[in-house]
């Protein structure tokens, strides 16, 4: 049986994950406002992936710890409603962010996926 390798946190790899999840949102928001009415649910999406990555990176204090980190992404998942610009549909992109921040969540706790910064996830 293999033995895991324990990786320790680090912050700046966090930070650049984030930065580059920023610009690839922007992105996607960019080519779903050009596709018109059917893809305003993307642009929702997107447009929640850079809510949520620019509220944790305004918070840069935080990346240091993974504990910091998962207590920021616990206080946005318990805000009642998101305000961001673009939105479409509130309540779609209500839904998009919990779903992001859950995701984020459980990349910090395993301390995993913060390597790969490629456009497509």
């Amino acid at each position: 049986m293999a033995d895991k390798i324990v990786k320790t946190w680090d912050g700046a790899v966090a930070r650049k994950w984030l930065e580059s999840r920023v610009v690839a949102a922007r992105a996607d928001q960019v080519v779903a406002e050009r596709g018109g009415r059917e893809l305003q649910d993307d642009c929702d999406k997107a447009s929640a992936e850079e809510m949520v990555c620019s509220l944790i990176l305004k918070a840069k204090a935080s990346l240091d710890t993974q504990e910091a980190v998962s207590n920021l992404l616990r206080a946005l998942l318990e805000r009642d409603d998101y305000i961001w610009r673009g939105v479409y549909n509130d309540t779609r992109f209500d839904r998009h962010v919990r779903s992001y921040v859950k995701k984020v969540i459980r990349m910090v706790k395993l301390n995993d996926g913060f390597e790969k910064v490629t456009h497509y996830q």
